[in-house]
């Protein structure tokens, strides 16, 4: 038996929209870690990211402004153990971005979560994929990842990060359940990808009347088992 493990890769649209519905979705969703897109990055970007984090009922994990916005979250039941940041080389004239990392340890299981949030540009992406893919193999243990690709599994950038990985809702056979935008949905640019020791148990993009509230995008989640080594 595995241990298991619920997950939510969220971007948050910078919190512009209901923000009562979107801490009652993610708390609803009962998630074990939530991974951010478009968190606080900015002025008092800690003291919003534990306010965020509280919200949720969850505590800060990693990332934040050392991570561009990208931030994880996790539950009481989580142990951190390690925390890295990642920032991707600078085009002049573009939007820095990065990754977040941590290290963890739940009911005997070691894992390590990620997240990332690429460029709108075409041309910057696939780069940027490559280093979020290095860190990603640079990881000692299964590694779950989770990003707003802004753009679509046909992509270059889509194939360079899940290269070697899971892609969750391919697994689950629900890959045509799109997560942009709420108030069209046309796209799949929000994936989870995982290490394929990793079971997948279920996926859902979540799309309710609170959701379309929420933010932009739809929260993805996750249900997720655990290779134990204890």
């Amino acid at each position: 038996m595995g241990v298991p493990l619920r997950v939510v890769s969220y971007n948050i649209h910078s919190q512009r929209d209901d923000t009562a519905a979107l801490a009652a979705v993610v708390r609803s969703a009962k998630p074990d870690v939530v991974i951010v897109q478009e968190g606080p990055r900015r002025f008092r970007w800690r003291q919003k990211s534990a306010t965020l984090a509280e919200s949720f009922g969850l505590v800060v994990a990693a990332g934040g402004l050392p991570a561009l916005g990208n931030l994880l979250l996790t539950s009481l039941r989580v142990q951190v153990r390690d925390t890295r940041c990642q920032r991707f080389p600078l085009t002049p004239g573009r939007h820095l971005r990065g990754a977040a990392y941590a290290d963890c340890r739940v009911a005997g299981a070691r894992f390590t979560v990620a997240g990332s949030h690429l460029s709108t540009d075409p041309a910057e992406r696939p780069a940027q994929a490559v280093e979020f893919k290095r860190g990603l193999d640079a990881a000692t243990s299964p590694v779950l990842a989770g990003a707003d690709l802004n753009e679509g599994p046909d992509g270059p950038a889509w194939a360079t990060v899940s290269q070697g990985l899971t892609d969750v809702a391919v697994a689950a056979d629900r890959a045509d359940r799109l997560t942009y935008s709420c108030h069209e949905p046309r796209r799949r640019i929000d994936a989870l990808f995982v290490d394929p020791r990793i079971t997948v148990v279920d996926y859902d993009v979540v799309d309710t009347p609170q959701t379309r509230r929420a933010s932009d995008h739809f929260p993805v989640l996750v249900d997720l088992l655990l290779p134990g080594t204890d």
